[in-house]
């Protein structure tokens, strides 16, 4: 019993050290990019790298629709991760920017924080998806 706590801490900060994410409302028939990533998503919880260092002044990203025209674009709040300065070998000079807020609500002209009625929406969405 000792040795499998002794190897869930270190599998645990390791899955906790290597993604960052968030839940984001957005407006109809358009998709989310990141920071210039190949990835694409739609409404509802984004998983993701973390970010460099770059992003310490806002994590970049685009709205686009079908055809893959950017509807709008902007930055959104980032935040340092306590976990990049646990993840071995150097994650503190590499990843150590997360996704500053838990819900991010892009039907507006600039980002905002979700209503709490709107992230408990996306929640349920999500777990109907499954």
């Amino acid at each position: 019993m000792k040795a499998h706590l002794t190897l869930l801490f270190p599998l645990t900060l390791l899955m906790a050290g290597c993604s960052t994410g968030a839940w984001f409302k957005l407006p109809e028939d358009t998709r989310l990019v990141v920071n210039e990533r190949p990835a694409s998503f739609d409404e509802g919880l984004v998983r993701s790298r973390p970010f460099s260092w770059g992003a310490a002044g806002g994590i970049p990203y685009r709205l686009v629709d079908q055809q893959s025209a950017t509807v709008s674009s902007g930055k959104l709040r980032s935040r340092f991760r306590v976990a990049s300065i646990f993840w071995p070998p150097v994650g503190i000079a590499y990843w150590p920017m997360g996704y500053g807020q838990r819900c991010y609500d892009l039907t507006g002209s600039e980002p905002r924080t979700c209503t709490y009625e709107d992230f408990r929406q996306l929640r349920l969405n999500e777990r109907m998806r499954r």
